[in-house]
């Protein structure tokens, strides 16, 4: 046996558990306010080379100098770390685990660049999301996928946890505007073509043993009017056919990247129309006003509470304020508690930190609203127990409260004794 961060690691792990096609059900650990990652979490000092990946914008081609692993080794250093990442997950209490995207160097460029039709040699400019030119993939040709993309990642998260797991794939819009596009008449020609790719993958990602797949369009917010125009209906087709619960990613940029954050969205209600079943937002470094998911009375809202732009470990009852926050707009049962966005630049001790007050305000939460249910039962418990009277008429009728019997006046007792005595007389 061999540890990885202090985590034992048994032999041949990668391939025990199950046999191809099988699949294991998993469990969940609460029905109301599971807890989640939004998807990434901090990869080990060892993988990759941390202080490179913070003085970067979020690499939209290949950026294979962020590994410090030889590439004869990189898949088994990228699993054991994966390994590292769920084992955190499980330990913090995580009902729906995922495998911290340990192999990406961003959330988008692990996929976007395996498509057929981009020149990842040939790489083109775009402007990302802070304005600031980035290199991107160029689109050469249609765009294609050639290959599933994760689905061995996928397989490799489901052998290694009983737990509900989560996968999270770029989507189409944001793909669309992370490329030079010099081939599609229009971006919008482009998006659609992004959408079948995603499509087949989200299906094979399911076939895997997927329990929730995520598509992250975070340029949705950044580019509002384009969103509308044909970003939701791209996402539309990404869904199309889809056969398990489905969810989409909606944020205002890392927070290491970004740090001004707007006051409310400017892409969100538009989601009620679309047919995915959650909704990803972050509430907490932003101090969203909540009222807005009034807007999504279908969905359940995956909400951000964690900050991650604040190295402090939030207490479990400030995590419990966030939460509740959300009530008057949006029931409990309908609510995933997850940090506002990816983890993937925190320390990894403030983010398992961050990731324990989660689980634990949760907890908090739970217990407050099962109080609540318990002290209304046991009222009505009591209501139900009071005997029933039959009044002449043949109806029934509670019991009426005795009246209150009425005080004597001082000094008044004896001279009423007193004249009964005369009377009698």
């Amino acid at each position: 046996m061999r540890r990885i961060d202090g985590i034992a690691i048994l032999p041949g792990l990668r391939n025990t558990n199950t046999t191809p096609g099988e699949r294991r059900m998993p469990q969940p650990l609460h029905t109301l306010l599971p807890t989640s990652l939004v998807g990434s979490y901090p990869q080990p000092d060892w993988l990759v080379d941390r202080d490179n990946l913070r003085g970067r914008f979020p690499p939209r081609v290949r950026a294979r100098e962020l590994w410090r692993i030889d590439p004869r080794f990189l898949e088994e250093a990228q699993d054991d770390a994966t390994i590292v990442a769920i084992r955190d997950q499980e330990r913090a209490g995580l009902d729906i685990v995922t495998d911290g995207e340990m192999r990406r160097e961003s959330y988008s460029n692990r996929f976007a660049t395996a498509l057929e039709g981009i020149d990842i040699d040939n790489p083109g400019t775009a402007l990302d999301r802070s304005g600031h030119p980035n290199p991107v993939p160029r689109i050469a040709g249609k765009i294609r996928r050639k290959y599933p993309v994760q689905v061995r990642d996928t397989e490799f998260l489901r052998r290694n946890t009983s737990r509900m797991i989560k996968m999270t794939v770029p989507g189409p819009f944001t793909m669309s505007q992370q490329a030079q596009n010099d081939f599609y008449r229009s971006p919008a020609e482009a998006a659609m073509d992004y959408a079948k790719a995603v499509n087949e993958e989200i299906k094979d990602l399911f076939a895997a043993g997927a329990d929730v797949v995520q598509i992250d369009e975070p340029y949705m917010q950044a580019r509002p009017q384009a969103a509308r125009e044909y970003g939701l209906k791209a996402l539309q087709a990404a869904l199309d056919g889809v056969k398990g619960t489905t969810a989409v990613h909606i944020c205002f940029g890392y927070a290491a990247i970004i740090h001004a954050r707007p006051e409310g969205y400017s892409f969100l209600p538009e989601f009620q129309q679309c047919r995915v079943h959650q909704v990803s937002i972050e509430t907490a470094q932003s101090n969203l006003d909540t009222s807005i998911l009034e807007k999504l009375p279908d969905k359940t809202i995956v909400l951000g509470v964690i900050d991650l732009d604040n190295m402090a470990v939030e207490t479990p009852e400030v995590v419990a304020a966030r939460i509740t926050r959300a009530f008057p707009h949006c029931p409990p049962e309908r609510i995933i508690v997850a940090p506002d966005c990816g983890m993937k630049y925190l320390p990894r001790e403030v983010a398992y930190g961050k990731m324990v007050s989660m689980v634990k305000g949760a907890a908090l939460v739970r217990e407050a609203l099962e109080n609540a249910r318990d002290a209304v039962d046991k009222s009505k418990k009591r209501k139900a127990a009071m005997p029933e009277i039959r009044t002449a008429s043949g109806g029934a009728a509670r019991p009426a409260a005795r009246p209150a019997a009425r005080p004597v006046a001082k000094g008044k007792g004896k001279p009423k004794a007193k004249a009964k005595a005369a009377k009698k007389r």
